[in-house]
C-alpha cells in the first residue's frame, strides 16, 4: 500500500508543524542541563558539539555564566556587560579618608575609567558630586595639597594629572598600611639633609 502524500514520516521531523518545535527542544535541553553541575554542563556541551562536528567558542556558549534574574534557566555571557564600576562604587571600594586621598581616587577614576588623564579642579569637583561624596570645603585647596604631596603632578595648559606614586597609592587601597608605605618611600629625603646642613651652619 502506497503512503498517502500527506502522511508525515515517522522517523523524520514534521514538515507541517505537528512535531516538536525549537522552543520545546530548547526547554528540554535546558531542563536536562540544570540537573548537572557547572563543570559537567561544560563537559556535556563539548561532547555534544564534538559528536555533531561543531566547534563551540566561549562567545557562542550560552552556558558561560549563570543568570540570576529568573527561574527559566537561561544564562547570559559576561562579556556583554559593562563591568566598569561607577564613581560611587569605586570610592566605596577604595575608602579614602582625607580630601587629598579622595582627590587621588577621583583622579585615578578620571584617568582609567573616563579617558581623562589631564583634568582641572572642576572635573574633580563634578566627579566628587557624581560619586556622592562629601562636598569639598575648598576643591582648589584640596587639589593643590594633593599636588604638593605628590599625588598629582602638573600637566599642560594648567591641567593636573595623576602621578605614578599617586596611582600606586590608589591601587593599594583599601590596604592603608601598604598605601602609606608607598607614599613614605616616595617622599624626597633632601629635607632632612638640608636641616642638618642648616644646623651645622648655625654652629659655625
Amino acid at each position: 500500500m502506497l503512503d498517502s502524500p500527506n502522511r508525515v514520516p515517522q522517523n523524520g521531523p514534521s514538515e507541517t508543524g505537528s512535531g516538536p518545535d525549537d522552543v520545546e527542544i530548547l526547554s528540554e535541553i535546558l531542563a536536562a542541563f540544570k540537573k548537572l553541575q557547572p563543570e559537567s554542563q561544560k563537559r556535556m556541551l563539548d561532547t555534544v558539539a564534538t559528536f555533531l562536528g561543531m566547534a563551540v567558542r566561549p562567545a557562542d556558549s550560552i552556558l558561560s555564566a549563570p543568570h540570576h534574574g529568573g527561574s527559566s534557566g537561561l544564562v547570559e555571557a559576561p562579556f556583554s556587560e559593562d563591568r566598569s564600576p561607577s564613581a560611587k562604587e569605586f570610592c566605596l571600594e577604595k575608602q579614602p579618608q582625607t580630601d587629598i586621598e579622595r582627590v587621588a581616587c577621583l583622579a585615578y577614576y578620571l584617568t582609567h575609567y573616563r579617558d581623562t588623564p589631564h583634568f582641572k579642579t572642576l572635573d574633580i569637583s563634578k566627579l566628587n558630586t557624581e560619586a556622592a561624596q562629601a562636598k569639598f570645603s575648598n576643591p582648589t585647596v584640596a587639589v593643590d595639597n594633593a599636588t604638593k604631596r605628590n599625588y598629582l603632578v602638573a600637566a599642560s595648559k594648567g591641567n593636573k594629572q595623576l602621578s605614578a606614586t599617586g596611582e600606586q597609592f590608589v591601587l593599594a587601597l583599601p590596604d592603608r598600611e601598604k598605601a602609606r608605605a608607598i607614599m613614605a618611600n616616595a617622599r624626597p629625603r633632601r629635607r632632612a639633609r638640608k636641616i642638618a646642613d642648616d644646623g651645622a651652619e648655625d654652629q659655625q
